[in-house]
Parts: C-alpha cells; sequence; structure tokens
C-alpha cells in the first residue's frame, strides 16, 4: 500500500462527474487500500477516488470510534432520500486545505451503492455520517462543499488561493 497524492482546488478533476465503476478486480481493491491509507494518513474521515485523481465512482470513509478503525467502502453510491435540514459546523476537505465553514446539509440521508465484494448496501444516515456521506457523494458529482457556502465566503477563499498559486 501507499500514500497517494491528494489533488486540491482548483484542479479540474474536481469539477467533473466521475465515471460509475464497471469491475471490481484487484486494481480496484488495490485504489481503495492505497486511498485508506492516504485518508488515515492526511488523517480525514472520508476519501472519494476524484481526490486522489481517478475517475471512478468509489469512496472510502471510517467514522473512528474509540481509535478502532472500521473501513468502509462505497463503490457508486448515491443519495436516494434525504430529509430535514442542518448546519455541519466547520465543515472541511482535505481538498481544499487550510478552510473551513458552515454548511447546509441534509439531516439524514438513504445512501444506496455496492462495497468493495459487489454486495448491494443501504445505509440509513444520521449526524457525522449523513455529514460525512453527503460530503463524499458530493466529491463523485464534481461538488465541492465550498460550492454550498455563500458566493462571498467562497470568493474570499478562491481569491486566497490563487494568490497562493501566483506566488509559487
Amino acid at each position: 500500500m501507499s500514500v497517494l497524492e491528494i489533488v486540491t482546488y482548483p484542479a479540474p478533476i474536481l469539477k467533473q462527474k466521475t465515471e460509475p465503476v464497471e469491475n471490481i478486480d484487484e486494481e480496484l481493491e488495490r485504489l481503495i487500500n492505497n486511498m485508506a491509507e492516504t485518508m488515515y494518513a492526511a488523517p480525514g474521515v472520508g476519501l472519494a477516488a476524484v481526490q486522489v485523481g481517478v475517475n471512478r465512482s468509489l469512496l472510502v470513509y471510517d467514522i473512528v470510534e474509540n481509535d478502532k478503525h472500521n473501513l468502509q467502502v462505497l463503490i457508486n453510491p448515491r443519495i436516494v432520500t434525504s430529509e430535514g435540514s442542518m448546519i455541519s459546523e466547520a465543515e472541511g476537505c482535505l481538498s481544499v486545505p487550510d478552510f473551513r465553514a458552515d454548511v447546509k446539509r441534509a439531516e439524514a440521508v438513504r445512501v444506496e451503492g455496492v462495497d468493495r465484494f459487489g454486495k448491494p448496501v443501504k445505509i440509513d444516515a444520521e449526524g457525522l455520517l449523513a455529514i460525512v456521506l453527503q460530503h463524499e457523494i458530493d466529491h463523485l458529482e464534481g461538488m465541492l462543499f465550498i460550492d454550498r457556502i455563500s458566493p462571498l465566503k467562497r470568493q474570499l477563499y478562491k481569491r486566497r488561493v490563487m494568490k497562493q498559486l501566483k506566488k509559487q
């Protein structure tokens, strides 16, 4: 396993809708393992394949409880129902470094997809798990959490990033 490079804003791939995974094979299994290692090393609680430069509908996540890892894998996930509304406070992203913002999210979601073995999965999520799933599925749809904040805050972040890129 190896730690992969995390793609950061404003990389164009982050704005692309991902392609569905057609085959679960050794190559995909290697990608899953490398994504998990990358997520844990970052450290983060979720990572979409697009964030490591792979245009596939795949994500990994781990809501750590008591320092015990419990890696979860979702292939071709989609939100089938959502209800309620909440503010995800100080949400951040590995692909949007050094920035946090409050984001409006659904309070509860049902997500369907398949696991790493091709078995269908249905997840009813609330709280942190619902936030993580919505955030990562947004990545698969070509959306960043900064696309869900006020235009003013988004513009301030974009200006800061562009200024940093010019210095390099």
